[in-house]
Parts: C-alpha cells; sequence; structure tokens
C-alpha cells in the first residue's frame, strides 16, 4: 500500500464517529446473507468467489455455485483451487456491524450490508481458518498473519466503517490510528 493511500485513509477515519459499542444481544438471522440480488442465480457468496479468483472458475453445470478457480487468500497468503476451503468474509464483521450503528438499520438495509458486492473491500474470499479465527473481532484484536496485508486489511476497515456511517468505540479508534502511522512510516 502506498503512503498516499495511506495518508488519505488517514483523513477518512477522522470522518468515523467515535461512539462507546452498544452490547445489546446480536442475532444473525436479523443479518440476511447471501441473497440473490441480480438476475443470475449466484448469490452474494458466489459472485464473490467468481470476481476474486485468480484464474477463470468453472461453474456447476446450472451455473449457480463456483466449482474450482484459484485463490489467494490475502490474511494467510496461501492459495487454494478448492472453494469449499473458503469463507467470504465481512471486512467488518455483521456483529461488529451491530455494535457499530447496524443495531439500528432496517432489515433491507442489513441485507444491502450483507451482501454487499458493489465495493470490493466489504467481501473477501479468505480460508475458513483465518476467518474464524478472526471472528467477529476488530482490528484492536485481531489482525491477518500475512503481514504483508495488514495496511491494506486495516485501510478496507475503516473505507467499510466510512461507507456504511458505522462508528469506532476509543478503544478501535486509537488502535486503527496508530496501525495507519505505523503503515505511513513504511
Amino acid at each position: 500500500m502506498d503512503k498516499a493511500a495511506v495518508v488519505q485513509t488517514i483523513a477518512l477515519l477522522d470522518r468515523v464517529r467515535i461512539e462507546p459499542e452498544r452490547l445489546r444481544r446480536y442475532d444473525r438471522s436479523a443479518w440476511p446473507y447471501w441473497r440473490n440480488d441480480y438476475s443470475d442465480c449466484q448469490d452474494a457468496r458466489q459472485e464473490v468467489l467468481v470476481a476474486e479468483s485468480i484464474e477463470q472458475v468453472r461453474l456447476s453445470a446450472n451455473g449457480c455455485r463456483v466449482e474450482t478457480g484459484l485463490w489467494r487468500d490475502a490474511y494467510t497468503g496461501e492459495t487454494t483451487r478448492d472453494p469449499t476451503r473458503l469463507d467470504v468474509d465481512h471486512m467488518v464483521p455483521l456483529a461488529e456491524a451491530y455494535r457499530s450503528g447496524g443495531r439500528d438499520w432496517s432489515t433491507e438495509r442489513r441485507a444491502a450490508f450483507a451482501n454487499d458486492t458493489e465495493d470490493s473491500r466489504t467481501l473477501i474470499a479468505v480460508s475458513a481458518s483465518a476467518n474464524r479465527a478472526k471472528g467477529d473481532q476488530g482490528p484492536e484484536d485481531w489482525l491477518p498473519p500475512e503481514a504483508a496485508y495488514r495496511c491494506r486489511y486495516v485501510a478496507n476497515w475503516v473505507t467499510v466503517k466510512v461507507r456504511w456511517s458505522l462508528s469506532m468505540d476509543e478503544r478501535e479508534r486509537v488502535t486503527v490510528g496508530n496501525l495507519l502511522q505505523d503503515c505511513a512510516r513504511c
């Protein structure tokens, strides 16, 4: 990630509201994910797999499911041809979005966030193990093991938070700011 992009992200960070997280009970079923919002039969997960494959994917006979391709997991640096080894991660996890302002969203807005294929920073194909290690944590508690991706990860985190008008708590904001300052020095 170049220095100019880091500086832009630092400026973008100033647009994020700082608010304590509200820890009311999160219900994943209130966030309809992997919907098909297009005229084809591919849901958001399949759309991401198609978009992020390094080579042409092979689809199922009905064209609805990705059967093979080649993906590089940005979180770990590993590659795979097997889409069943991948999760499509919400850059800002659904539970984090809920705690950061999404709790007040309509079901339709939650579904739009959970299936956002319009901005490639919102959803990313990664190894299932890396996604599970991340869970619903933010950058104050988890960073990708692939050090070369960490600056891009934090920049994408900020961009998604701003795009969806989500807040950060104080600890998250300080950590993200410090990480971006470190990125600017590289």
